[in-house]
């Protein structure tokens, strides 16, 4: 197996999973500062990009989530 092959399947492993979860968190940070900053200035251009932001920030974690469990229910070990 070569080295980019595992790195792919870093990505579909249940650490990395959590990983890719754990770094979805930090992007919650910024949007939330993005929010206050607009709403701040009564920007309300500024407001849709952060809101959008958010709305692709849950897609993607729940993505991962499903993959996640995914992951689980096809693991022999836990039956």
């Amino acid at each position: 197996m070569s080295k980019i092959e595992k790195a792919k399947g870093w990505k579909h492993s249940k650490p990395g999973l959590l990983l890719s979860i754990g770094t979805s968190a930090f992007g919650a940070i910024s949007i939330v500062k993005d929010v206050r900053s607009a709403r701040d200035e009564s920007d309300t251009l500024k407001l849709v990009n952060a809101l959008v932001g958010a709305a692709a920030l849950i897609t993607g974690t729940a993505l991962l989530v499903r993959e996640l469990r995914q992951l689980a229910s096809d693991d022999v070990l836990q039956g």
